[in-house]
């Protein structure tokens, strides 16, 4: 379970990068606040959880562990495209949708991680 964390930490650091890019090349700094979470959840956060299921394997086999890889990496492009929609031109329900449902499930897996470090890494 680690390795498949860090895969997806390092695709997030490709996209950081380049994100950074297109907005230094075309001076759309509205973007900042989406490209610190695509570096801080995407890359960091989520290179951290591989490195910390690649030490505590028995913590990274469990359903928790499971469920909580589930809920962050399909919760986390949720919730980085609704905040790109707060500076498009969207209904605000729809990117209201995409922030709240996202960042939701980005937070119930920040809890079953806790708990399953708790439980399980000794």
């Amino acid at each position: 379970m680690g390795a498949k964390w860090i895969k997806i930490s390092v695709m997030y650091l490709m996209l950081v990068s380049a994100f950074g890019l297109f907005m230094h090349y075309t001076i759309q700094l509205q973007w900042t606040a989406t490209h610190a979470h695509i570096g801080v959840l995407g890359w960091l956060t989520t290179g951290f959880i591989g490195l910390i299921y690649s030490i505590y394997k028995d913590a990274a086999e469990t359903g928790l562990a499971k469920a909580q890889f589930w809920f962050y990496n399909l919760g986390l492009p949720f919730l980085l495209i609704g905040m790109m929609m707060v500076h498009m031109n969207v209904p605000h329900w729809l990117f209201e949708l995409f922030v709240s449902g996202g960042g939701i499930a980005v937070a119930i897996s920040v809890l079953f991680f806790v708990v399953n470090v708790f439980k399980h890494v000794k």
